[in-house]
């Protein structure tokens, strides 16, 4: 049976990339997002090149704790065992602490930071009973570098970076791999209109490919954390 990858935002960017490598290299996938026309053309497209593997994906909006928690018992249905939690799932809201829209950080912190933590909690026993998986955060370089624009959206991924921390510690004597994936700009749909050329920000298959290389690393050893910036440096 092959094994099973968990992929929360996998229809666009990161994502979707990282769901076409792990599929590439023979996983399983589970995948959610919000907008059902996207989640139908994954599978499709899914099921045309990699035949050899089973993807399942399902609406959910990851903001909402019941929507997480729901999406968790889903998961564990299929009474199968988790190799990979990749928490993908993310938003964007530009604008600065003292003038941005009022809910912003509400915003940002529950779909950013509280899905993670809430499909995590749900998913983890059985990797620590096992005494084998691997978690991923997206993370972000505005998680370790605040910038003019980013307010709550940095205030989220400054969270992130922390519940990856701790979770790294926790998960130490029960064999469990926590690595934070903290990248810069990358291109994907939310930078479309940016006026900026393509090759000024990284590729998502680059970063997909970076945590496929992470997670092939023996189980001595743990990346706990990457940095994948633009070549010309952040944007």
């Amino acid at each position: 049976m092959n094994r099973l990858a968990v992929i929360t935002g996998g229809t666009k960017g990161i994502g979707k990339a990282t769901i076409e490598k792990f599929a590439k290299e023979g996983f399983d996938i589970m995948t959610c997002a919000r907008n059902q026309n996207d989640l139908k053309q994954l599978v499709k497209e899914i099921n045309v090149t990699f035949p050899q593997v089973e993807i399942h994906a399902v609406q959910a909006d990851l903001s909402k704790k019941a929507e997480v928690l729901k999406f968790a018992e889903l998961v564990k249905s299929y009474n199968r065992p988790v190799d990979v939690l990749f928490n993908n799932t993310g938003t964007f809201i530009p604008g600065s602490v003292h003038n941005e829209a009022d809910g912003s950080l509400e915003v940002m912190i529950e779909t950013n930071l509280y899905s993670a933590y809430h499909l995590t909690r749900a998913l983890i026993s059985g990797m620590m009973e096992r005494k084998s998986g691997h978690v991923f955060t997206m993370g972000s370089i505005a998680g370790i570098q605040a910038y003019a624009n980013g307010g709550s959206y940095s205030i989220s991924k400054f969270a992130m970076h922390g519940f990856t921390k701790a979770l790294r510690e926790e998960m130490k004597p029960h064999g469990v791999r926590v690595t934070s994936i903290l990248a810069g700009a990358t291109y994907t749909p939310s930078w479309e209109g940016a006026g900026l050329p393509e090759e000024r920000f990284m590729k998502a298959s680059d970063i997909a490919d970076a945590i496929y290389a992470a997670h092939t690393l023996s189980v001595n050893t743990v990346v706990e954390e990457i940095i994948l910036r633009p070549q010309l440096g952040d944007i």
